[in-house]
C-alpha cells in the first residue's frame, strides 16, 4: 500500500499500512483514535501529555504485533487500542498509587480482553527482558561493551571494529565479539536467574 491521500481507511488498511510503515496509516491512527485515549485519561486523572505516552505506548504493542504477525483483530481497532490504553493506564495510576474512576467492565467489547491482556503480558516480558540486557551490557565492561554496541547497534562492520580497536586482522576481531557475546550471555542468565 502506497501512501497516498487516501478518503476512508478500513482497519484493516491501517493494519496494512502500519505493518508496511506508512505514515498515512500511522497519522490516520492518531487522528482518529487519539482524541479517545485523551478523554479517557484526562477523566481519569491524568494530563495531555500522560495521554500521548499512553497512546504511543499502545501504539509499541499493536505494532510489535503487527510485524510479529501474530495480531488477529477480534474487535474494532479501536476498541483494542482503547482498552490496551486503559490497561496502561489503570497500571501506570496502581504505581502512582493514584484514584481512577474506571470500572473493571469499563471495556467496550470483551472478545478484546484476551487479546489485550496477552499483548500487555508479552510486551511486558520484552522490556523487562530489555531492561535486563541493559543492566547486563553495562555490568560487562570495557572493551566488550563498546564493541558489541559497535556491531549490534552501530552496524559497524568487522573490518570497522579491527581498525577501532587496533585487532590484527577482521578474525581476531570476530573471536573477540564471540568470546563477549558468551561473556555477555552468562552475565544476562546468571543474573536473570536470580
Amino acid at each position: 500500500m502506497r501512501d497516498t491521500i487516501r478518503l476512508h481507511w478500513t482497519d484493516n488498511d491501517l493494519l496494512e499500512g502500519l505493518e508496511n510503515g506508512s505514515d498515512a496509516a500511522l497519522n490516520q491512527l492518531y487522528n482518529r483514535h487519539f482524541p479517545m485515549v485523551l478523554q479517557l485519561i484526562l477523566s481519569n486523572n491524568g494530563s495531555e501529555d500522560d495521554a500521548k505516552d499512553i497512546f504511543q505506548e499502545a501504539l509499541v504493542v499493536l505494532y510489535e504485533h503487527v510485524q510479529a504477525g501474530t495480531f488477529v483483530l477480534n474487535a474494532q481497532l479501536k476498541t483494542y487500542l482503547y482498552s490496551v490504553s486503559r490497561r496502561l493506564w489503570l497500571k501506570q495510576l496502581a504505581r502512582k498509587g493514584r484514584y481512577s474512576t474506571l470500572g473493571p467492565d469499563d471495556l467496550m467489547e470483551s472478545d478484546a480482553l484476551v487479546t489485550v491482556d496477552n499483548d500487555l503480558i508479552e510486551h511486558e516480558r520484552r522490556d523487562s527482558q530489555f531492561d535486563h540486557m541493559t543492566t547486563s551490557l553495562g555490568k560487562l565492561g570495557e572493551p566488550c561493551r563498546t564493541l558489541l554496541e559497535d556491531f549490534y547497534i552501530r552496524h559497524l562492520s568487522m573490518q570497522d571494529i579491527t581498525e577501532k580497536f587496533g585487532y590484527t586482522n577482521a578474525d581476531n576481531a570476530k573471536t573477540q565479539k564471540y568470546k563477549c557475546l558468551m561473556r555477555l550471555k552468562r552475565l544476562f542468565f546468571s543474573d536473570y536467574q536470580e
